[in-house]
């Protein structure tokens, strides 16, 4: 765009206008408006930076004018001479001047110098590049999740860029296929998963790895899955290897794993063909979780499953045989499940569950020989009949001990009372451990410590309130940390006592009202806080995290 004389043929400048315009996929005006301040800038240049001017180009006829303006103000208020006016000096000119009246001078048209233009051609330039870039972003932003088709523009360190018409992709090395290889002007379908708006333009980020890509090719292969009759609930990847899709139908006619798979497999191997033969277990999904990690296992056989809610863990007990399937290659299988299910999957053998409970098994009834002095025999059906601690035992109805084949109610007496000495000879001894561990009295005050946790903070090297108070929820249950591709489990000092999120935070909230660093909550406040924690966990419960 030349801007060597600003007077140049109106309909010229016009069509300049609408050139560039439908060059960039523009809005004419947005041109215009760039012509215009370059103008202004120039003509700012050229009578001084102070002057207040404006300049107009007319859409329909193409006329530049250029204005200067003069504003009255106030007589304290005058700043700068040449692009304001005191109202004392104006009333003199003119007697209908007012506080904020201004005055406006058509200038003539001038002739541009090299570096005024020169200046003018960046700020248009400027202008629409940021209007192209805008543009680029309010088309695609909405398109986020959707599948585009693009040719390969150029490949730089195996980040391929991709011409999408009216935009330009990126899809980075690790969004692509393994193996997969592409050229200049190859053609390319990619999943948008993500426009950012950065300040060197918008960036379309593509992928072929992403699990939607493949949700959205089974979407155009399968009409029941685009109608929405089959839903694709979850997706895990491990490109261009395998992969794992849970499907559910809101038909119960319809069998969504075999709609999916087509006639003689033809809609999965379509989606097959574009993901470079990636292998796909689509398996059914179901609201009930043990159900879904099942499945989710295929092809291997599960004979158990354990849940625990509060670490979003789950253990899978499967035959000898079917470890290695159920594991995979590398860890593929069960890594797959774990993705698709949400839940951390650890598995073991049946022979690795039945050692581990008669171990239990062992180790109660020596507990129960030890604490009651009494045989074997005796031991074992206490531990047959669901008892587990001596606690259990020492607390509950007399009557359910005596309901034991073999016992009597004088027998369940007698247990109960040699139950209860030997909690009391325990809990002597426990204190005295706390002493010995400088525990303080205080600690056993902090309401929801017992005896036994107290020690077991001693021995973690919690000795006051103040000790108690500071630690962190993970520091009081455990958890998980992340260290690299792994998570490593890090211990708690009241790890053995397996509490709750909530049991833990209370715990610590209840060390700082007793170290005075909080006051306590009003009764209405509690009750509220304690809802909203219940909602919290209850919908963490409902929705495992993916």
């Amino acid at each position: 765009m030349s801007f060597t004389g600003i007077s140049a043929n109106r309909q010229e400048l016009l069509q300049i206008a609408d050139a560039v315009a439908r060059e960039k996929q523009i809005d004419k005006s947005v041109v215009l408006a760039s012509i215009e301040e370059a103008v202004q800038k120039a003509a700012r240049s050229r009578y001084g930076a102070d002057h207040d001017i404006r300049v107009r180009v007319d859409p329909r006829t193409g006329e530049m004018t250029i204005t200067r303006y003069v504003t009255v103000v106030p007589d304290e208020e005058l700043e700068n001479e040449y692009a304001q006016r005191g109202l004392t000096e104006a009333l003199r000119e003119d007697k209908d001047a007012f506080v904020g009246k201004t005055y406006d001078e058509v200038l003539p048209p001038f002739e541009l110098g090299r570096v005024q233009s020169q200046m003018a051609r960046q700020v248009v330039t400027h202008k629409v590049r940021e209007a192209e870039r805008e543009r680029q972003y309010d088309e695609f932003k909405d398109r986020v999740g959707e599948i585009v088709n693009g040719t390969v523009k150029r490949v730089e360190y195996g980040n391929v860029i991709v011409d999408l018409g009216r935009g330009e992709g990126i899809m980075r090395r690790d969004q692509s296929i393994p193996r997969e290889a592409f050229q200049v002007n190859d053609r390319i379908r990619a999943y948008i998963y993500d426009v950012r708006r950065e300040t060197k333009g918008p960036q379309i980020m593509l992928s072929r790895a992403h699990g939607g890509f493949m949700a959205k090719l089974f979407a155009q292969e399968v009409p029941e899955v685009y109608d929405g009759v089959i839903e694709i609930k979850s997706v895990a990847r491990d490109p261009g290897s395998r992969a794992k899709m849970a499907v559910l139908s809101n038909d119960n006619s319809i069998d969504p794993v075999g709609a999916c798979v087509g006639m003689r497999g033809s809609r999965v191997q379509a989606v097959v063909g574009e993901l470079q033969g990636e292998k796909i277990d689509i398996i059914q999904w179901s609201p009930d979780e043990a159900t879904f990690i099942v499945n989710a296992l295929a092809p291997a056989e599960v004979s158990k499953v354990v849940l625990d809610e509060e670490e979003d863990r789950v253990e899978v007990v499967v035959p000898d045989e079917q470890l290695s399937l159920a594991i995979g290659r590398r860890g593929q299988n069960v890594r797959l499940a774990s993705q698709l299910t949400g839940w951390q999957v650890d598995i073991i053998t049946e022979s690795q569950d039945s050692e581990r409970r008669q171990k239990e098994f062992a180790e109660r009834t020596a507990l129960f020989q030890e604490a009651l002095d009494a045989d074997e025999v005796i031991a074992q059906l206490l531990v047959t009949e669901g008892f587990s601690t001596v606690e259990d035992l020492a607390y509950v109805d007399q009557m359910e001990i005596a309901a034991i084949e073999g016992f009597d109610e004088d027998t369940a007496a007698e247990l109960q009372a040699r139950a209860r000495d030997y909690l009391e000879r325990f809990e002597a001894e426990q204190n005295a451990k706390r002493v010995e561990l400088g525990v303080e009295d205080e600690v056993l005050n902090v309401p929801g410590i017992t005896l036994a946790m107290a020690v077991a903070l001693g021995e973690a090297g919690v000795k006051t309130v103040e000790d108690l108070a500071d630690l962190a929820t993970d520091e009081v249950r455990g958890g998980f940390e992340q260290r690299g591709a792994e998570k490593v489990r890090v211990p708690g000092a009241l790890e053995s006592f397996s509490l709750s999120v909530a049991d833990a935070e209370a715990l610590i909230l209840n060390a700082r009202i007793a170290a005075g660093w909080i006051e306590a909550p009003e009764p209405e406040e509690a009750y509220e806080e304690s809802e909203e924690s219940y909602e919290e966990e209850g919908a963490n419960d409902a929705i495992p995290e993916q």
